[in-house]
Parts: structure tokens; sequence; C-alpha cells
């Protein structure tokens, strides 16, 4: 079964200027960003690794269940990282999708409860 189109599993989530590609996963062209003139190509794509490492954050709240476990959610990819002991975001890849829909499912439940 494949992903509904627009939920994250289905989109290719490249990034560039933080903006991310709302194309099909496995496009072929050039990537864009829908609703904006943006578009560009691999090379011109931001790096996999996020420029939110070394900002200070705290622990995200949590939902009912412990989720996120402890993590901040880093203000540049939206990703729940890990903090390191001295409050600051470790080097992380950006987000661009989880594998697992437990995961998604989580992240999209705190979402609707916290927002960002």
């Amino acid at each position: 079964m494949s992903a509904p189109a627009g939920s994250p599993r289905g989109l290719c989530l490249s990034r560039r200027a933080g903006e991310v590609c709302t194309r099909e996963r496995g496009h072929r062209g050039l990537h864009h960003r829908r609703g904006t003139g943006l578009l560009w190509t691999e090379l011109e794509a931001d790096p996999p690794t996020c420029p939110g490492e070394g900002l200070a954050a705290g622990a995200a709240p949590e939902l009912a269940d412990g989720f996120p476990g402890g993590r901040a959610l880093c203000p540049v990819c939206t990703r729940f990282v890990a903090l390191r002991r001295d409050g600051t975001l470790p080097r992380h890849r950006s987000w661009r999708g989880r594998a697992s829909r437990g995961e998604e499912a989580r992240r999209r439940e705190w979402f609707n409860a916290f927002g960002w």
C-alpha cells in the first residue's frame, strides 16, 4: 500500500533554503515547492545535515505515552533530537520523513497537540 499524496511518506522532502519539495517521492526532474516559484536541482539542494547544530533547546512537551521521550524539536528542520548535556542540539540530519509509520503517527499526534 502506498502512502497518500501529501503525506510525509509520499513526498520527496528535499530542501532548498529551508523550503521542502512537495513533489512525490522518487519524482523525475526538478524539485518544486508547491505554491511558490521555487525550483531546484539535486546539486542546489540543502545538505542533509541540519544547520541547527549548537542551538539552545529544551525537551519538547510529551504526549501521555511519553513521546518524544525527552528529545527536543529542532526549530530548523522539525526533527526530534536528543539534547547534548549542555542543552544544545547536536549535529543531526534534517528531517526528511520517517521510515516507521509509528513514528510518523506519533509526530502527527504531537504536532496536533502542541503545534510548533
